[in-house]
């Protein structure tokens, strides 16, 4: 895992598309009922500290607003590296992009495939058809303050939880693809759907009673740099680095009911209940 030359590791109300907002809601509670995640997150750092946290080359893109419940199918902010598509022989560059939140692959016919492919699961990333190709080769991170999960009681009501690492940002690991629109000339900038999804892996034992999946956290320093490179690609290297991850220290608390409805949004939703 190669250190990246020149780069030091430094310390450190959206608006809804794709899907209707109903559609949203109900995939949300499916995809909680099926044992899917990461499925909701906040997001508020600005372009600057993002970029300042993740050591971007270029920032790309109308910047996506702060969201305290960021949900599927909504427009997010993403740090890759890649080459430019007229050079591809360039070095690559780390670049801060927008991106849909929902991965649809380049051969999908139907780009509505993206509601279902929020998560990808780290066990089978480079062995399944909608995932290893992006696995090799369009590795992203995706920046987070935390996560919400939901917690199954015994009278089958739901609680909210959100984790953090308090001040620090989390870095999800996350894929992304492109899918060219056949009606959209070579030249419209429109042509090129960017999609991500989410790399999920098994909960520590110390979140398990929350949940029994988790997004797979990439820490700081070498990890991001190798996860990001797009020179790495043997599927072998790829399964290899993603053993390779630690657990982090998360720290969940209860949160409020009002996280359920992805049309509330603000910095209540991640204040810890008061009892």
């Amino acid at each position: 895992m190669r250190p990246k030359a020149g780069r030091q590791s430094l310390v450190i109300t959206p608006k809804l598309d794709g899907l209707p907002l109903r559609s949203q809601v109900a995939k949300s509670a499916k995809d909680r009922e099926t044992g899917r995640m990461c499925g909701r997150y906040a997001s508020t750092r600005t372009d600057p500290a993002l970029a300042a946290e993740f050591g971007v080359d270029d920032v790309t893109d109308e910047p996506v607003e702060p969201s305290w419940n960021v949900a599927p199918t909504q427009q997010v902010r993403a740090v890759l590296e890649r080459s430019p598509r007229d050079d591809p022989d360039a070095p690559a560059t780390r670049q801060l992009r927008t991106l849909r939140w929902g991965l649809v692959p380049s051969w999908a016919k139907d780009p509505k495939i993206g509601s279902k492919m929020i998560n990808a699961r780290a066990e089978s990333l480079v062995s399944k058809p909608a995932f290893k190709a992006a696995a090799r080769r369009r590795r992203c991170l995706l920046p987070a303050d935390g996560y919400f999960e939901w917690q199954k009681t015994d009278t089958k009501t739901k609680v909210p939880y959100y984790l953090h690492l308090g001040d620090e940002p989390l870095a999800f690991a996350g894929l992304y693809e492109l899918r060219p629109d056949p009606d959209l000339p070579e030249d419209d900038p429109a042509r090129w759907l960017w999609t991500c999804t989410i790399v999920t892996t098994a909960a520590p034992d110390a979140l398990g009673f929350i949940h029994e999946r988790s997004p797979l956290l990439v820490p700081r320093g070498d990890l991001r740099d190798a996860w990001l490179d797009p020179s790495l690609t043997e599927p072998d290297d790829v399964q290899a680095l993603i053993n390779s991850m630690p657990q982090p220290p998360l720290e969940p608390y209860e949160v409020s009911t009002a996280v359920n409805n992805p049309r509330n949004n603000g910095p209540d939703l991640v204040a810890p209940v008061t009892r």
